[in-house]
């Protein structure tokens, strides 16, 4: 008799009370979710870091090649009147460029090219988009018989802008209109916002024509005349970089 209470009371002792197993329960619970929650912090944070490269890695592609395009602008004519009294080299706007200049050879060959940056409306907002054609032979109905290269999208605002010379020979303000179609503006800048908060801005893209000043002007020269455009724009390109 003494030995079986004897062995019933050393069961009881040895074993867990259901308070000691709910406390248990509650303290691994407590621990996995601490656990779950540093995982999820440190998953969502290895995701912001990829989506930031991302991000940067696709603005600052668009940005190199759309300045490299501009830096390569050639003074060649792809459209003209039919009494040849009017030719075209450049046209710009606001929203929209047209130009003739060599394409990567990834995208093209063949010879200079015909290329229209423009901004297209889309699900999320305005799009970035390239259309080029060859230069000989050139109609206006082959820019669009392949559907354009995407560059940039989810913009919300952008603008091209132009830098000429006026009826003086001398550097005018920047303008989003270029009225004339026969010369090459001496730069152009292209500013964008996004519709959405992005981890990289677009750096206000200012690029100055690679070719003659003679060439932009239309007309002959003096001696220094070239060095002496591509210093000042490269002050008001500056001067343009500044913070404000």
């Amino acid at each position: 008799m003494k030995s079986s209470l004897h062995s019933a009371s050393v069961s009881r002792t040895t074993g867990f009370t259901l308070v000691e197993m709910l406390l248990a329960m509650t303290l691994m619970s407590m621990l996995l979710a601490l656990a779950y929650g540093g995982l999820r912090a440190s998953t969502r944070a290895t995701d912001r870091g990829q989506v930031i490269l991302e991000e940067s890695s696709r603005i600052r592609m668009a940005h190199q090649f759309v300045r490299k395009q501009l830096n390569q602008m050639i003074p060649l004519v792809f459209m003209e009147s039919e009494d040849q009294e009017q030719r075209t080299v450049f046209t710009g706007s606001a929203d929209k460029i047209r130009f003739v200049a060599p394409m990567p050879g990834y995208l093209g060959f063949g010879g200079p090219q015909v290329q229209e940056l423009t901004f297209e409306r889309g699900e999320e907002g305005l799009a970035l988009v390239i259309s080029h054609a060859l230069l000989q032979g050139f109609e206006e109905e082959k820019l669009y018989e392949r559907a354009p290269i995407v560059l940039l999208e989810g913009i919300d605002q952008a603008q091209f802008q132009f830098l000429a010379l006026d009826e003086e020979g001398e550097l005018s303000a920047w303008s989003s209109v270029w009225e004339d179609p026969a010369k090459l503006p001496l730069a152009v800048s292209l500013a964008i916002e996004f519709n959405q908060e992005t981890y990289v801005r677009w750096p206000l893209l200012t690029a100055s024509v690679r070719v003659d000043a003679e060439a932009l002007r239309g007309v002959g020269g003096r001696e220094g005349l070239r060095q002496s455009y591509s210093t000042t724009i490269r002050n008001m390109i500056r001067d343009r970089k500044r913070p404000k």
